[in-house]
């Protein structure tokens, strides 16, 4: 049992590895933020307190993106959709992590 618990773990490691290198994993399910309609990226910058520049450099994007998604001319992707989506529901999140740094 404890052999057959740890080629398991193994396994998941090994996909793991696969899918951080770009390889196609079969069976793999990606979950990531489906994008909301009533996402206010305006909205989650202001309630943690941060200007644009400020905001831009925690979440690790150019100012000018951000400005393109406060307009509604783009919406975030990927990686942003995730750290939005966490200040979204926690606007603290980053002072809670990052305490100290920066």
């Amino acid at each position: 049992m404890e052999n057959e618990a740890f080629e398991t773990v193994m396994a998941g490691l090994h996909e793991a590895l696969a899918h951080a290198r770009g390889e196609a994993v079969p069976g793999l399910v990606v979950h990531t933020p489906r994008v909301r309609a009533d996402l206010d990226v305006a909205a989650i910058r202001r309630r943690t307190g941060a200007s644009q520049a400020r905001f831009a450099q925690i979440i690790g994007i150019a100012v000018s993106t951000l400005r393109t998604w406060e307009q509604g001319r783009r919406h975030p992707e990927g990686p942003a959709r995730v750290r939005l989506a966490l200040l979204d529901r926690n606007p603290r999140v980053v002072e809670e992590l990052l305490v100290g740094e920066g």
